[in-house]
């Protein structure tokens, strides 16, 4: 039986790829940070209690954190992991400009001390690494795993330092280490404050008579958004290669925040114009207006296509926002994941593991 350990796997990202991979058959580990409140919403369907379940469980959480060195190469040489999937981080780009420092040393240093137990364990660990196409930014679009970076955030910042220790340690030591340069990917399982999910709550909210407004900052900004199942998928399938190398994973089209306001409130027959309101607060000092993959590469060596389109995404979202609050929705959503989804992803599990 395989071994994974996942950072950040009380995240949206972790919590799909703690699903995918127990239903590969893996054992699973997951670095959890303290909290005087439960914070594993995501993962509680998953989780099984080993008093109950007789030393069945494949689901184990350590606490643990990217700043403490010490606890981190304590987690990684007592499970001796196959695979390490690392996805912590602090992964807000517009909070990143408030917390600059603490930014780099969670998500840019965090990575360097994960690289360095691994190397000290010499075990042959796989290491994966959730890059960004916050690395892009300013960059001419389409943006493949040629173009150039040019950071627009201390995020961006930071994980272009992560992008290149885990580029260091495997030119340096022979290490398997990737980069995965993700583009944007949704969920209804995506945190309240992203933009994505605050609109489709809004949505929601707004049919329920509980809110009035909607209070968004740049409108014309574009992104390649995808879903996000799809892509912990993908992230299975860059350990699994012969040689390790970099894949940037996206679906090759790009949407404004405007186009996201069209198709969430026009799905259940609302103005969008009628609730939003601009506030320049959710401005970044330096914006990044234009983020497009080319996902060739991943296309056709990992012979990976997301399957689900940008409107079917926004109708995932709005339903299950729906559902959440407790109103009827038209169920579009609901059908899109029965239909191009089989086996480890259903849509039962995701109202109950959204943040409320």
């Amino acid at each position: 039986m395989k071994k994974a350990i996942i950072t950040g796997i009380t995240g949206q990202d972790g919590s799909y790829l703690a699903e995918y991979l127990l239903s590969l058959g893996y054992e699973v580990h997951g670095i959890i940070r303290r909290a005087s409140t439960f914070n594993t919403k995501r993962i509680d369907h998953l989780y099984r209690d080993p008093h109950v379940v007789n030393g069945s469980s494949r689901l184990f959480l350590h606490y643990g954190d990217m700043g403490a060195t010490g606890v981190l190469t304590d987690v990684i040489y007592d499970t001796k992991p196959d695979e390490i999937y690392h996805l912590a981080a602090q992964s807000h780009v517009r909070v990143s400009f408030d917390m600059p420092e603490y930014t780099g040393d969670v998500t840019g240093l965090g990575t360097t001390r994960m690289l360095e137990a691994v190397r000290r364990l010499g075990k042959g660990t796989r290491f994966y690494q959730a890059s960004t196409s916050e690395l892009f930014g300013s960059a001419t679009p389409p943006q493949n795993e040629k173009t150039p970076f040019h950071p627009q955030s201390p995020y961006a910042v930071a994980k272009l330092y992560a992008y290149w220790m885990v580029e260091n340690y495997r030119d340096g030591y022979g290490m398997y280490t990737v980069n995965g340069i993700l583009f944007n990917h949704e969920s209804p399982r995506r945190g309240e404050t992203f933009v994505t999910r605050k609109i489709t709550r809004a949505v929601a909210a707004i049919l329920a008579k509980k809110q009035d407004k909607l209070f968004l900052g740049n409108l014309d900004s574009k992104r390649d958004w995808g879903y996000a199942p799809e892509f912990v998928e993908a992230m299975h399938k860059l350990l699994q290669q012969e040689n390790p190398t970099n894949y940037v994973l996206g679906t090759g089209e790009s949407h404004s925040v405007r186009d996201f306001l069209d198709e969430a409130f026009g799905y259940v027959d609302l103005d969008w114009r009628k609730y939003v309101e601009i506030d320049p607060r959710y401005f970044r000092p330096t914006e990044v207006d234009y983020l497009l993959a080319d996902p060739s590469k991943a296309n056709e060596e990992l012979n990976w296509t997301p399957k689900v389109k940008f409107h079917e995404l926004v109708r995932i979202m709005v339903d299950a926002d729906l559902e959440l609050i407790g109103l009827n929705c038209p169920g579009e959503g609901r059908k899109i994941c029965h239909e191009k989804f089989d086996g480890w992803h259903r849509w039962d599990d995701q109202v109950i593991t959204m943040d409320r």
